[in-house]
């Protein structure tokens, strides 16, 4: 959970480490949060291997799970259970760059889609030398909204909205 692919990869995890999870760390204590955020990162990999396992082929279960994304999808979980109105700042690239405000729970919703479609794509035509361990996201996900309230302590903070 530790070492990443590339620059990209790190800033990527960073940002959104950063956009969702303070309010998730305020709601769930620093201890806590950093347990929660270590078996998010567990989750999400042992939900990888699985699929590798079950569905890769003898190379491809050799190719290595580096990142942190597991483990920050398990606070986009959490995020979304927690505080599903917040708004989120988003920037679109169609061509030119909008930038729009939706409910977290729409961005959220939106971005474990795109996982779980990238998912069975990567399933159907896996990436030669491997790619982005989709099913580590949508672990890590499915960890963060199964056990945020086993963690929390208290109500997050809301922001203003």
């Amino acid at each position: 959970m530790f070492m990443h692919g590339d620059w990209l990869h790190i800033v990527g995890n960073m940002l959104f480490l950063w956009i969702f999870g303070n309010n998730v760390e305020d709601a769930l204590g620093r201890v806590r949060f950093l347990a929660f955020y270590l078996l998010g990162g567990f989750a999400a990999t042992a939900l990888q291997t699985f699929i590798t396992l079950s569905y890769g082929t003898q190379a491809e279960s050799e190719i290595p799970n580096l990142g942190a994304s597991g483990a920050v999808s398990a606070v986009l979980g959490a995020y979304l259970l927690l505080l599903p109105r917040a708004r989120v700042v988003t920037l679109i690239f169609l061509g030119i760059i909008f930038i729009r405000e939706f409910p977290a729970w729409i961005f959220l919703v939106v971005w474990f889609l795109l996982q779980a479609w990238m998912g069975g794509l990567a399933v159907l035509h896996p990436q030669e030398g491997g790619g982005v361990a989709f099913f580590a996201h949508i672990g890590g996900f499915l960890f963060g909204m199964l056990t945020v309230y086993v963690f929390r302590k208290r109500q997050p903070l809301r922001p203003a909205y």
